[in-house]
């Protein structure tokens, strides 16, 4: 989960299938019918809902698609309810998960989950079992252009209320508290920077090294059946993966 790995995730994300990215599309438009139902279908009045949004654009989601879940959202009485679910737990080796769902049935969820876990050899844990080895921090990664100044770009970060901002060989990822992430990441936008990725992550505080193969791979399928089940949004470890592990 280096910063250098992360771009490596993000890469292989923009890589993926149409089928990929319309699974992503569906899984963003649940957070945002979660953020209208809360807040309003007012992005301007709705700071949950225009982070979303700015998820969503990062993910390269088109506005149609965007505005369609929003008036959907905003129905009276119309789709599924849905509720955010966190769920913590280990994979082989002592990996600390954590696996946020946005779900219209959390009994289906709960079995799902709970049976990735056991059969790839982890094991489900209670709320807050592992969440205190992570800090919850906005996450702004920006590409690296040829000729982009990067102390104008750090003033602008630092000016808005960034906590800190890291220079990677291909990225700048700039890290913030919660709750002053809308107002970097509008600021930034505002400067004209482009996001490869804008939300509020869980960065593991240290990393676990993974020797044995045979533990690695079952790692490894344990965070892809994770992600790519419908109702699971993010998935956060703090397991070092190889590269070429990242970019299948």
């Amino acid at each position: 989960m280096s910063g250098h790995s992360k771009w490596h995730n993000i890469q292989a994300k923009k890589g993926k299938t149409d089928a990929a990215r319309g699974k992503i599309f569906t899984k963003i438009g649940r957070e945002i019918a979660i953020a209208v139902r809360e807040g309003g279908a007012n992005p301007e009045s709705n700071s949950k809902l225009k982070d979303i949004i700015a998820k969503a654009k990062a993910n390269n989601m088109p506005n149609d698609n965007i505005q369609r879940s929003i008036k959907k959202a905003a129905g009276e009485g119309t789709g599924a309810t849905y509720e955010e679910i966190t769920y913590e737990g280990y994979a082989p080796g002592g990996v600390a998960i954590i696996a946020r769902c946005v779900t219209d049935n959390r009994n289906r969820t709960s079995s799902d989950v709970r049976h990735i876990f056991d059969k790839h050899g982890g094991s489900l844990g209670t709320p807050g079992s592992v969440s205190y080895m992570f800090d919850n921090k906005g996450e702004i990664v920006i590409e690296r252009e040829p000729g982009m100044d990067e102390d104008e770009m750090m003033m602008t970060a630092l000016d808005a209320g960034a906590e800190d901002m890291k220079v990677e060989e291909d990225v700048f990822e700039v890290y913030t508290a919660p709750n002053d992430f809308s107002a970097v990441r509008e600021a930034l936008e505002k400067a004209g920077y482009a996001f490869i990725s804008a939300d509020k992550q869980m960065i593991p505080q240290n990393t676990v090294a993974i020797d044995d193969p045979d533990t690695l791979a079952k790692v490894q399928k344990l965070l892809d059946m994770l992600d790519d089940n419908d109702d699971v949004t993010e998935v956060y470890h703090n397991a070092e993966l190889p590269e070429e592990e990242e970019e299948d």
